[in-house]
């Protein structure tokens, strides 16, 4: 994050500055200390044609093999972008997240986590449900070691989303912890564009108590505010989770939707409608000295389909501009997504980006002291 802001955009902060204090007193001692965002979990239609997508996009290697699962290496590693197969009848999405824990323990890890209300899901369940456990055992014909050693903990939000828990070192291999990856497969594509990061995940929530547990859980402060809305800093980095959809506190400390995501998709429908499903709505990749047109150019002359505003069918992109009432710079704050060949949304942006102001939205005001 950077260390300073200009005169100008301080003063814009400091309303966000003065009601921080409120709801970092409201958040007690973090129960995991994380580093960051460690993976992304696509659940796609055809492995086959998603690896063959992103390597020609960022030529990424293969870090580690899970079964039929793929585990794409960003940047130096251990981060990564999973591509999971759909099992019948299971639509595309970004199904998961991931943290890298410090000090981590499965045991203690699922203590703490009975401690703050969870249950373990149903022995024969594929995922865990809302405020539930999954521990499975990875085993040598899914990258894991033989001995059964290689446990794997997931979690799920009140609104269902499921995210992982491990290791720091974490790479998708065997060994208990998962921290033990052969060299990674070349990928068979050069690439266009080089991945450095993960960024940030916009969780669309649908349980009013979301954002609490994250809270409570992990001791998330807020980074930046995108209008009412605050990216909830992850770790010491810039890593960031944002919720839209009434999941928890805005600028005021009460329960509200958050900003809606590129193309105004809010909590609800214009005109009271229903509030949209809970999930992950995009994940967002960085990389070094970004440049919305110079990228945009690239995804097109790679078969990407331009087009004004928010779209996600399969393979187009589309730039937002985030104007100042969001927190942008004047002008806007461009912000560019692409959509994969399931129509998953993926944003880039440039590794200095915090949610904040400033042309790379790199401008994020201090944090007051604790």
């Amino acid at each position: 994050m950077p260390a300073s802001i200009d005169r100008r955009q301080f003063i814009a902060a400091l309303p966000a500055l003065a009601v921080a204090p409120r709801i970092l007193a409201q958040t007690p001692p973090a129960k995991f200390r994380v580093n960051g965002l460690s993976q992304i979990t696509l659940t796609v239609s055809d492995v086959a044609r998603s690896l063959d997508f992103y390597q020609g996009l960022f030529g990424t290697p293969v870090q580690a093999r899970q079964g039929s699962s793929v585990l794409l290496r960003i940047g130096n590693g251990p981060r990564f972008i999973a591509l999971r197969q759909a099992m019948a009848g299971e639509k595309p999405s970004i199904s998961a997240l991931g943290f890298g824990v410090q000090d981590f323990s499965i045991d203690r890890a699922m203590q703490t986590l009975t401690a703050n209300g969870f249950t373990a899901a149903p022995a024969d369940a594929q995922k865990p449900g809302p405020k539930q456990t999954l521990v499975r055992t990875r085993r040598a014909n899914e990258g894991g070691s033989p001995d059964g050693s290689t446990r794997d903990l997931f979690a799920a939000d009140p609104s269902g989303v499921v995210f992982q828990l491990h290791d720091v070192n974490y790479c998708g291999g065997s060994g208990a912890l998962g921290t033990m990856c052969p060299r990674p497969e070349p990928s068979a594509k050069k690439g266009i564009i080089a991945l450095k990061d993960t960024s940030h995940f916009t969780i669309a929530a649908s349980d009013p108590t979301t954002v609490q547990m994250y809270l409570d859980l992990f001791g998330f402060k807020p980074m930046v505010y995108q209008a009412q809305t605050p990216a909830w800093q992850v770790g010491n980095s810039v890593h960031f989770l944002m919720f839209i959809g009434g999941g928890g506190p805005t600028r005021g400390g009460g329960a509200g939707a958050a900003a809606p995501p590129p193309g105004g998709r809010g909590g609800g429908a214009p005109g009271g409608g229903p509030a949209r499903a809970a999930g992950i709505d995009h994940a967002c990749v960085s990389m070094e000295n970004f440049d919305s047109a110079a990228v945009t150019k690239l995804l097109v002359g790679y078969g990407l389909k331009q087009q004004e505003g928010q779209g996600r069918t399969p393979l187009v992109t589309y730039i937002s501009l985030r104007m100042p009432n969001r927190g942008g710079a004047e002008g806007g704050t461009p912000e560019l997504y692409l959509t994969d060949p399931d129509g998953l949304a993926i944003q880039i942006q440039d590794v200095k980006y915090c949610g904040g102001g400033g042309i790379l939205g790199e401008l994020c005001p201090p944090l007051p002291p604790a």
